[in-house]
């Protein structure tokens, strides 16, 4: 059954914004009395039936929640530096959102190449994500925030920082601990300074590797998303 993807649902009735009722009558062809499946983003799931096909403003009667799933019992925060080529940094949200991410940072750093974006599109981006894998718990993508501040901020359980550097070999599968929420700091294309490595370091991040091969920050970012995700599968 298709899925479809409403911030807010209440009982009753919701009304699909335009791109949506586009997807849903001219894309696939729905009409009145068609079944579907929609999510808050929240963890709820609820059947729904089109009782107005209009492809531009599509009405939804909205039944009974049909499942509703808990949080996992970790949080995974990447905070990563946005690639100059921007499609790149769009693959990685994508993926990560399929494989299972609750928050991402796009984060400002002293060898950024790009700091303009356009959270609008990434949030498009995630949503389909979500109804691709059929997941309901839609993650949050944050605003920009520059290194210093996001290093001194509070952060709950395990830190990590991810760079290039042959002295240290501990990896993340080693030093992560099944279960703890993860905030795991990926750097730019020209890796992190020496400056925010020892700040990082001096605020309780570990020094972690990736792998022996040299990563593009996409690739080094879903890495570790991936990596955090096999570990607590159960």
């Amino acid at each position: 059954m298709n899925w479809f993807y409403v911030s807010e649902i209440t009982s009753g009735f919701t009304e699909f914004d335009a791109e949506e009722s586009k997807h849903c009558i001219r894309v696939l062809r729905l009409k009145s009395g068609d079944f579907i499946e929609l999510t808050d983003g929240l963890g709820s799931l609820y059947q729904g039936e089109i009782i107005d096909d209009n492809p531009k403003k599509c009405i939804v009667k909205i039944g009974n929640p049909i499942k509703t799933s808990e949080k996992r019992d970790f949080h995974l925060h990447v905070a990563v530096a946005p690639t100059k080529n921007i499609s790149r940094y769009e693959w990685f949200i994508e993926k990560a959102t399929e494989i299972g991410i609750d928050e991402i940072t796009p984060l400002e750093c002293d060898h950024s190449e790009r700091i303009r974006l356009k959270p609008d599109r990434f949030q498009k981006i995630m949503v389909a994500a979500l109804k691709q894998s059929q997941q309901t718990w839609l993650p949050k993508y944050n605003p920009t925030t520059k290194f210093p501040a996001l290093v001194n901020s509070s952060q709950k359980g395990q830190k990590f920082i991810a760079y290039v550097d042959q002295n240290h070999d501990l990896t993340l599968k080693s030093a992560y601990i099944p279960g703890k929420d993860a905030l795991i700091l990926i750097g730019p294309e020209g890796d992190f300074s020496r400056e925010e490595i020892h700040l990082a370091i001096s605020a309780g991040f570990i020094p972690i590797s990736l792998g022996k091969n040299r990563l593009r920050t996409e690739t080094a970012a879903l890495v570790a998303v991936h990596t955090i995700n096999l570990i607590n599968q159960k």
